[in-house]
């Protein structure tokens, strides 16, 4: 699970983001300033895998900040900018940063470029756990106990979002969403029930008293 700083003073954009991104597995860590930035960079840059800077901050800006982690880390940085300011971006990536998206962004969009920039620094996480089963991102092969798992396109897909959000409750609705375009075809409630009764049926040690994948009743699923 990839660790975020958020550097960022909006406190309604703070709030927002850090809500979405634990949603999709990030650890997120935020602080508002300038100072507050450079410390933590300071104490904790080596736990750190990814930063989200702001150009605007409360007492600096993110053109210092990412002169300090450039100079001194080989954390990446995606610099979040206000629309239109062209200034800002060509500034941003003269100064190392590894990406910017503009504000008001997709969220969807920004997921992708922040996956895309821990892929190519090195950081993402191609090998993923859940209890005995193991999941090969990059080779895209499943085990349990060491011995190799065979997963419709379908049953991988379900299984990556368990993983990658272990802890969290997942709702049905945000699971069939996760899984719209593997299907290709209209995925319903009854669909997903069958899905993850046969996931289960491979990865569960005992299917009927699941411990991988525990059923959160009234609300959904929820993987470790």
């Amino acid at each position: 699970m990839a660790k975020v700083l958020l550097v960022e003073d909006d406190k309604e954009i703070v709030k927002n983001l850090t809500q979405f991104l634990r949603e999709e597995g990030f650890q997120v860590q935020s602080v508002s300033g300038q100072k507050a930035a450079l410390e933590t960079i300071e104490l904790q840059g080596n736990q750190i895998d990814l930063v989200l800077l702001d150009v605007s901050l409360a007492d600096g800006n993110g053109f210092a900040v990412c002169a300090a982690i450039k100079a001194n880390t080989e954390i990446p940085v995606i610099f979040l900018t206000a629309s239109g300011d062209e200034y800002s971006t060509v500034t941003g990536l003269d100064m190392g940063a590894d990406d910017y998206i503009g504000k008001p962004f997709r969220p969807r969009e920004l997921i992708s470029r922040m996956k895309s920039v821990l892929r190519r620094s090195g950081k993402s996480q191609s090998v993923l756990n859940l209890g005995d089963v193991r999941l090969d991102s990059l080779g895209g092969i499943v085990t349990k106990a060491g011995q190799e798992i065979l997963l419709s396109a379908l049953e991988y897909r379900l299984l990556l979002i368990f993983m990658n959000n272990q802890g969290i409750v997942l709702t049905r609705t945000k699971l069939l969403e996760e899984i719209w375009d593997v299907a290709g075809e209209y995925v319903n409630d009854n669909t997903l029930t069958v899905y993850i009764k046969r996931l289960r049926e491979k990865i569960e040690t005992d299917p009927q008293n699941p411990e991988l994948i525990r059923t959160v009743r009234g609300v959904g699923y929820r993987a470790g």
